[in-house]
């Protein structure tokens, strides 16, 4: 039986209310949970949509690039939640992510390892699998394309060499970044990701295209080899 004395939403201050607080104090003033509350529109019997909010984000130690990594089924298991939900968190969080893409690549122009990690870190940070992407530049160093290589599982994925030349060349790429992400957040080079990283730049020298960079990105973090100094 439902705890009579829970009050719902609707019964708060109207000032606590997440809907009529963001009216009146703004959007800044709401805490993640009441604008997760806000997306889900009510709770359960035995809680507020603010109550579950808050219940979601603590499964996630109320970090929200790893809510972003949660599935619909995932969501799902907490009662109160059903597929409909679901896929409102899903869709708002990718909003954001494209959101913060769509500012990013505005500024055309990659200068410093920083610039590749701002334009996909929206794409890869909340990913629960691995994906391989490049970035393909004319010679002032402005983005041409933007292309995903491959997709694989926790581990890995597979890159064709063979793939990413090609692309290259038929976009007249004077150089090329490499990047991709590691879903464990360790932004440690495997000696997969070296081999791959070497053999890139050397079959790119037999077209006079230079690799400039390979990224390696984990959660909020990321791993250059060339502010490290491992492209030879």
């Amino acid at each position: 039986m439902p705890d009579k004395d829970i009050l719902k939403i609707k019964d708060w201050a109207e000032e606590d209310r997440p809907r009529e607080k963001l009216l009146l104090k703004g959007i800044n003033s709401l805490s993640d949970a009441e604008i997760l509350a806000i997306l889900i529109g009510s709770g359960s019997k035995n809680q507020t949509a603010v109550d579950l909010s808050k219940k979601i984000l603590s499964q996630v130690n109320n970090n929200l690039h790893e809510l972003g990594k949660q599935s619909i089924n995932e969501l799902t298991k907490n009662k109160g939640i059903g597929q409909a939900k679901a896929i409102t968190i899903i869709a708002a969080l990718e909003i954001g992510r494209r959101r913060k893409l769509s500012d990013i690549l505005n500024r055309k122009q990659i200068n410093k390892s920083r610039d590749v990690f701002d334009v996909f870190h929206p794409i890869l940070s909340d990913l629960p699998h691995e994906e391989f992407w490049i970035l393909l530049l004319n010679r002032a160093n402005k983005i041409i394309s933007k292309i995903k290589i491959s997709q694989g599982g926790i581990t890995g994925t597979v890159i064709d060499i063979k793939m990413i030349i090609k692309n290259a060349l038929e976009k007249l790429a004077s150089s090329i970044i490499l990047c991709h992400n590691h879903p464990s957040g360790n932004i440690t080079a495997s000696n997969a990701d070296n081999d791959i990283t070497n053999k890139l730049v050397e079959a790119s020298k037999l077209f006079e295209i230079q690799v400039l960079d390979h990224v390696i990105i984990g959660d909020n973090k990321y791993y250059s080899y060339a502010d490290d100094n491992k492209l030879n």
